[in-house]
């Protein structure tokens, strides 16, 4: 009876990581791809890659979040690591087949405020989904999570701090609007991320366990 519970929370966990994965590569594609929305995080990263070089974000995503899924493996544990990775190579799988396939277009690039508002609600219901599922959509969500339990801030947050600096780049070759519009999609991402996140639980502490491998780590050197 209790593998049987185990097998059905395990489930709902991968689940609950898969459409959450699903909702970030839809909204990544179908909003800001083709709205000429750039995006925080490594996913911004791997658009910058798509407007100046034209390699695949399917790609990218994978060189950028491999090293932060090793550094993740020592702090989280191997089960967060499995649930990123599922993550990780779901997103590959949905972006590759809607950028090859989909004929689907939402085009909003009269409406920017709208698709940023879009972007924001359902980028950061995707993240926190997977979150919620016990992994992360990136190498970027781990960093944010991992600082998050070692400063005590909110993860919504850190999300927003390092994503503004990704969008301080795309200066470079996104007009000022779109960066613009896209500042205020992140900003909405992380607020719905950290109530995603949130929602039924304690509140951060600021002596997270995160702090204490830290200091074990230290001690041993």
């Amino acid at each position: 009876m209790r593998k049987h519970k185990n097998g059905v929370h395990a489930l709902l966990r991968l689940t609950v990581i898969l459409f959450g994965t699903f909702l970030l590569a839809f909204t990544y594609y179908h909003i800001n791809y083709q709205n000429h929305l750039t995006e925080g995080g490594f996913v911004g990263l791997s658009l910058l890659g798509k407007y100046v070089l034209g390699i695949s974000p399917s790609i990218t995503i994978l060189v950028l979040d491999i090293p932060v899924l090793l550094i993740a493996m020592f702090y989280k544990g191997k089960t967060f690591v499995c649930h990123t990775f599922i993550s990780v190579g779901a997103f590959t799988l949905f972006y590759g087949l809607m950028e090859r396939y989909s004929g689907f277009v939402i085009n909003l690039q009269d409406n920017l405020p709208l698709a940023a508002l879009l972007s924001g609600i359902l980028t950061g219901l995707g993240a926190g989904m997977v979150l919620r599922g016990g992994g992360a959509s990136g190498g970027d969500d781990i960093l944010s999570l991992l600082i998050s339990e070692w400063k005590g801030i909110k993860v919504g947050t850190v999300f927003i701090i390092m994503d503004v600096v990704v969008l301080a780049l795309s200066l470079f070759y996104m007009p000022l609007k779109e960066t613009m519009y896209t500042v205020m999609a992140v900003v909405v991402a992380g607020y719905v991320i950290t109530f995603t996140t949130s929602l039924g639980r304690p509140k951060l502490v600021k002596v997270p366990k995160l702090q204490k491998k830290l200091g074990q780590a230290q001690d041993v050197h």
